[in-house]
């Protein structure tokens, strides 16, 4: 295919990406974000799949068959656990304003610069091999897609050499126009978050057109593939891990090192933590992006067998498979939209990675170096912090182009003859040697500074020694010998079998001697001494980072000795003048007590100095942050004998302040115990005097009645005799009355004393609803009423006084008959059942009136009809609900209604059956 075609369609591509990013931050800067929901940022997290998936895999899978799957399950099987580890790294960056995996590190053990440097070599060096790996896979791709599929083998040509370099330089610009625009580090970089999401929707869409092509154009589906290729010895072994050659061992590792590397590599930090915009995007991007990952890998064996079988004895690198096989075929444009793919993958990695390694160099290296060396003067002061400012910008985009001149060198002299996913693998061992102390930053507060820088550097030191100095004797750099007979002759130091263990493959063995050293260290030290009290702080605020809410928020460590002034002028020399107004506004807000817009002579508060630290924690890093405020400002850090102080005299004032709020709480106990006590005095004595005023009442009506009558009779002897005998019956039935009242009176009385007694004997419910039934058969009969009963044989007795539950019933069913119409629509319903348990439920039903559910509760107490004349019971004394429920209370049972306004009303109740 033309050069110059392709060469147009790479910058047309380029030209895309960057109208994008352009649309991108043009929709920011108008606050219409086109980046801030789940789905780009899944996509952006995609940047894992770099040049590696798309043409690695494919030759990893022709010589060791499945065992590229782990590289992409490790971080499958992470995925669910993200909630819990990486929203925590999120939390934390954004409350400490951290804006890449040294500052995090750094941030945590003591905001130490030391640290944060050797984290940052540790990265680049460990980086730039596998930057090296996309820029050979533009090389190899460019060359393959303008020659043909034989000129794969000559990745070292000039002409390859040349369109890379052509790339890189095309790609720096980019990163620089769109990654590195502001010195402010933590400012999101929208138009390259949706320029990478963009990427990654393009490479998955090419690799899985050349993958249906080859499986379904050149064979017949997947079937046939893989039929063909297991009649081939050399590819049949493929299809196990132990018949490729891969041992238990081997896939343990590659697991580890996904997981390390979806964690702790710069370009995840950055897209993952960085450029997060909300952490609820992590629950989408928990499943999306293993999706993610299975889909872009479902055709790597298809298209690896069947590169194999097609070009079996032509020598081609299983490497260039994914351009070749349509190439070779006659489809040149799916070869140009393989080759974009391919130089997706390649690019977005390129421009992530050089974006947060720029920033980890200027942050780390440069920063820590300038801010130690003050202003000539005063005057001079918010000129030269104005000055760090744009050498940390300018500082951060040379070092864009320094990071793509190292990984440009090593490709040319080491790079091209390894194969990608070599590097890779490499590169993923090296940032393995932050876990553990990434891990202890977020669960062991006893980690210190010293156990981490020695646990990095030891496991450093160990990587480079046995995975990448036996990659420069293929280079002709060292010489076989260091291999084979170890360096200076000694076989205990061979790389490959590092003091005489043999057995594991050459990434295992690197692996676990690095880890070994590197956790050994790492704990072993940080046990030696106590960690400093800005570790403690620090340690604090990452493990129990869910305690704090915002930037105001966590441990400051300062104490208050700086001017206002000063602090503003550093604050502006970094943020600019606007941007510094608006913090000290929202500081403002925040904490109206601490005035930071005073006169000059104001002292900076406390609270303000750690505000400012943090602001500039997101421009030049935590520990050059801290440096700054240090030596500049002329701000003191507290020592450890006043954080004691502070610490006992805050736990005497948190003693004090404990024990008053106890004993606050007691009083307000009592008083409130006293309200209740006095208002159910208050009841009482109401009830009182109602109940003796209903009683009175009562009593006064019969003998009102009776009185009368026999005045009549006294004053009048000659009456005639029928008339007699009418007022002598009527005196008789008041009489009865009467006494009727004073027993219920007197019953109720010792019932609510406690001086009742049950005489308890096994009782046959049938025979009591039977006699109940018969007590109230007249009336029942006088008003027409039909009454049905439901008492299915066979139910269980009750332990209970007979006399007592009769007196109960035949309360029920009088008053159901009370309530019930007198026009002969009236109906009654008695039922008996055990809805479960040792209880026995009766339920006496009506078609009467129906009670209110407002009073379902109060018509069970004692006259209750005389104070609420227009919700009254049915007629009686006003006393026999008051006593039902005092005897089904007595036998250890409950009562209730369930009612509604003109639809009768269900009375039941439930009492223990005999075992």
């Amino acid at each position: 295919m033309s050069k110059l075609l392709v060469i147009g369609f790479s910058l047309g591509y380029l030209a895309l990406l960057f109208g994008v990013a352009y649309a991108a931050e043009r929709r920011s800067a108008a606050r219409k974000s086109l980046v801030s929901n789940p789905y780009v940022y899944a996509l952006s997290m995609a940047v894992y799949c770099t040049a590696w998936t798309y043409y690695g895999s494919v030759g990893r899978a022709a010589h060791f068959g499945l065992e590229f799957v782990g590289i992409y399950l490790g971080p499958t099987l992470l995925a669910p656990a993200w909630w819990l580890v990486l929203r925590k790294i999120i939390r934390i960056c954004r409350l400490q304003r951290l804006t890449s995996i040294a500052d995090f590190i750094s941030a945590r053990y003591g905001k130490s610069a030391s640290l944060g440097a050797l984290v940052t070599v540790v990265s680049v060096l460990g980086i730039v091999p596998y930057i090296s790996l996309q820029i050979k896979a533009i090389a190899a791709s460019f060359d393959i897609i303008t020659g043909g599929p034989g000129s794969g083998l000559a990745l070292h040509s000039g002409s390859a050499a040349g369109s890379a370099l052509y790339t890189t330089a095309a790609l720096a610009f980019f990163t620089i126009i769109f990654g590195v625009r502001s010195v402010e580090a933590t400012e999101r970089h929208e138009g390259m978050v949706l320029a990478v999401a963009l990427e990654s929707l393009v490479k998955l869409v090419a690799f899985l057109a050349v993958g249906i092509f080859v499986t379904f154009g050149l064979f017949d589906g997947f079937g046939d593939v893989f039929a063909k290729a297991s009649a081939v010895p050399a590819l049949s072994r493929l299809f196990t891990l132990q018949g490729a050659g891969t041992s238990g061992t081997q896939w343990f590792t590659l697991l580890v090192l996904s997981v390390a590397a979806i964690l702790v590599l710069p370009r995840q930090f950055q897209v993952s933590v960085v450029e997060n915009v909300n952490e609820d995007h992590l629950r989408k991007a928990m499943w999306l992006f293993p999706l993610y990952l299975i889909v872009i890998n479902l055709f790597v064996l298809p298209i690896a067998f069947g590169g194999a079988l097609l070009y079996a004895g032509r020598g081609l690198d299983a490497d260039t498979f994914v351009l070749a096989l349509p190439l070779d075929s006659g489809h040149p444009w799916l070869a140009l939209l393989t080759y974009l793919g391919g130089l997706s993958a390649a690019s977005s990695m390129i421009i992530v990675e050089t974006i947060a390694l720029s920033v980890m160099m200027s942050n780390s290296l440069l920063m820590p170096l300038l801010v130690r060396m003050p202003a000539a003067h005063a005057s001079a002061q918010t000129r030269w912090f104005a000055y760090l400012g744009q050498v940390a910008l300018q500082s951060r985009r040379l070092a864009v182009v320094l990071v793509l001149l190292l990984a440009y060198g090593y490709y040319r002299f080491i790079g091209h003859t390894l194969p990608l996913v070599n590097i890779g693998l490499v590169s993923f061992a090296a940032v393995a040697q932050f876990v553990p102390v990434v891990l202890g930053s977020l669960y062991w507060k006893g980690g210190t500074r010293r156990g981490a820088m020695a646990g990095i550097l030891a496991g450093f030191i160990i990587w480079f020694f046995t995975l990448v100095l036996p990659t420069m004797v293929g280079s002709h750099m060292l010489p076989a010998t260091f291999i084979s007979e170890g360096a200076f002759g000694w076989s205990g130091l061979r790389p490959f079998a590092l003091f005489g263990l043999d057995g594991l493959d050459y990434l295992s063995h690197g692996l676990f001697w690095s880890w070994f050293f590197n956790i050994g260290l790492y704990v072993g030290v940080s046990l030696l001494a106590e960690p400093s009290a800005l570790e403690q702080r620090q340690a604090d605020v990452f493990v129990d980072v869910f305690r704090y809410r915002n930037v105001f928020e966590g441990p400051a460590g300062w104490q208050s000795s700086a001017a206002l002034p000063d602090v503003r002028a550093l604050l502006t020399g970094f943020l600019g003048k606007k941007r510094t107004a608006q913090a000290l506004r929202a500081f403002a807000d925040r904490f109206p007590d601490a005035h930071p817009t005073e006169t000059l002579a104001t002292e900076a508060d406390p609270r303000l100095l750690a505000y400012a630290e943090k602001l500039l924690a997101g421009s030049i890093g935590p520990a050059s942050a801290r440096l700054l405020l240090t030596s500049s400002v002329g701000v003191e850090d507290i020592s450890f004998d006043n954080v004691v102080v502070i610490l006992r005299e805050s736990q005497q004032l948190l003693e004090a302040n404990r024990q008053l709020q106890k004993q606050s709480r007691q009083l307000q106990r009592l008083t409130a115990d006293l309200r209740t006590a006095y208002d159910q005095l208050q009841a009482l004595d109401q009830q009182k005097d109602e109940f003796l005023y209903t009683v009175t009442h009562e009593l006064r009506t019969p003998l009102t009645s009776i009185r009368a009558l026999s005045e009549i009779l006294a004053d009048n002897p000659d009456i005639e005799e029928d008339e007699r005998n009418h007022f002598l019956q009527t005196i008789t039935k008041e009489s009865e009355r009467l006494s009727r009242l004073i027993t219920l009176v007197l019953d109720l009385e010792k019932y609510e004393s406690g001086k009742a007694t049950l005489d308890c004997t096994p009782v046959d419910v049938a025979e009591i609803i039977t006699d109940a039934i018969d007590s109230v058969g007249q009336l029942v009969r006088a008003k027409g009423i039909r009454l049905d009963v439901a008492v299915p044989p066979g139910l269980p007795m009750l332990s209970g006084d007979r006399d007592r539950l009769m007196q109960v019933l035949v309360n029920l069913l009088s008053n159901a008959v009370k309530s019930c119409r007198a026009d002969g629509t009236g109906h009654i319903a008695v039922a008996a059942q055990t809805p479960g348990g040792a209880v026995l439920r009766l339920s006496i039903t009506d078609n009467g009136k129906g009670i209110d559910p407002a009073y379902h509760t109060l018509i069970f107490d004692k006259f209750f009809q005389a104070q609420n004349q227009t919700t009254r019971k049915p007629e009686g004394s006003g006393l026999g609900l008051a006593i039902t429920k005092k005897i089904v209370e007595l036998h250890a049972g409950r009562i209730w209604v369930e009612s509604q306004p003109e639809r009768g009303a269900c009375f039941s109740l439930e009492l223990p059956t005999v075992p």
